[in-house]
């Protein structure tokens, strides 16, 4: 077929615009030919029980799914009895970019806490960790974490650890969305399992599609009894694939060596470059009225733009804006975003804000 679009166009809309990595494409077509047992009972799921344990340990159950919000609800749904809450930061994908999915799809009740960086501590969770027994107020249960988070922030392992302390003395679980994992590990430099299974985290929803994959995430199951029923939540959620064996060869591709550090670190370092060239412009005056709103750790870059800018530089480059009332967008970059990208961004911000 040929191309719809044009293939030389970048977005920094977000990393679920970037293609699929060609080694991903490949995995796909190499598990093609022939037939497999559907529904998961064929050999590429079963290796990427091995491979995910060999990530965070023995033990593990692995369930692939189409998407994010799926993995998300799914291990929420798992984890939660009927009367249980979930404690998340307000800016928590479930709580702000899953059409309310969890509410409607699970009935659960989320349980939101302002954070001014997006993470969770102990403390925070208190303002909404209480009233067990109370039979008037939904029962905390469990607590979801994202890594990365939604502004780009990261927990370190140490974090991640008193939290997950905090919750289980207090009879609570730990969900992490790491939809961005990968893009932690390689910012912080550590293997997956230091800051999900060492940390204390019962349930994680690994990502894979704003990596490199077609369309697969999974609910991993680090500790299997704080998740029963997985088996049959996914299938009445409607996450439960026919042709499993291409979502996991998906995986597969991305975590069986090391393509989820290679192409995160690749986002990771394009983004650097995209926070660095603004700032230096910030610092000589060639950008004019613009600043950095979150110190740049991972593939987003949080500014603050002139009015007007914005919707100068949308005639060249589809972003989003993160808070309009104080013309705060997002950058994101993929794994393959080139640097060449990042630069005509920047010469486009130079151009419009020195029209000011």
């Amino acid at each position: 077929m040929t191309p719809l679009h044009d293939t030389t166009l970048r977005s920094f809309a977000s990393d679920n615009y970037s293609g699929v990595h060609p080694e991903v494409l490949a995995a796909i077509a190499a598990a093609n030919d022939g037939h497999q047992v559907a529904y998961g009972e064929d050999v590429y799921t079963a290796r990427l029980q091995e491979v995910l344990a060999g990530h965070f340990g023995e033990g593990i159950q692995a369930f692939p799914v189409f998407n994010g919000t799926g993995a998300n609800v799914v291990s929420l749904q798992a984890m939660l009895p009927k009367w249980g809450a979930v404690v998340a930061a307000t800016t928590a994908h479930i709580n702000t970019d899953e059409g309310a999915a969890p509410e409607r799809v699970a009935g659960i009740k989320i349980l939101g806490v302002p954070t001014d960086d997006g993470k969770l501590t102990p403390e925070l969770m208190d303002r909404e960790a209480w009233g067990f027994g109370d039979e008037h107020r939904a029962q905390p249960a469990v607590v979801s974490i994202t890594q990365s988070t939604e502004l780009g922030t990261l927990y370190t392992p140490d974090e991640v650890r008193a939290i997950a302390d905090h919750a289980h003395e207090l009879g609570m679980t730990v969900h992490m969305d790491g939809s961005r994992l990968s893009n932690a590990a390689a910012a912080l430099g550590l293997p997956l399992r230091a800051f999900t299974t060492d940390a204390g985290v019962d349930v994680l929803s690994l990502g894979g599609t704003k990596n490199g994959a077609l369309g697969a995430e999974a609910v991993v199951l680090l500790n299997p009894d704080a998740a029963p029923g997985v088996t049959y939540i996914r299938k009445f959620d409607m996450q439960l694939a026919s042709k499993m064996r291409f979502l996991s060869a998906q995986l597969i591709a991305l975590f069986d060596g090391d393509l989820y550090l290679r192409n995160a670190t690749r986002a990771n370092a394009m983004a650097a470059r995209l926070s660095a060239l603004v700032e230096e412009g910030i610092a000589d005056g060639s950008i004019r009225g613009t600043r950095l709103t979150q110190k740049t750790v991972v593939n987003g870059v949080f500014v603050s733009l002139p009015d007007g800018v914005a919707d100068v530089l949308r005639q060249s480059f589809r972003f989003y804006d993160w808070d309009a009332s104080k013309n705060e967008v997002r950058w994101m970059c993929s794994f393959d975003t080139q640097e060449s990208d990042v630069d005509a961004l920047v010469a486009a911000l130079k151009a419009a804000t020195a029209a000011l």
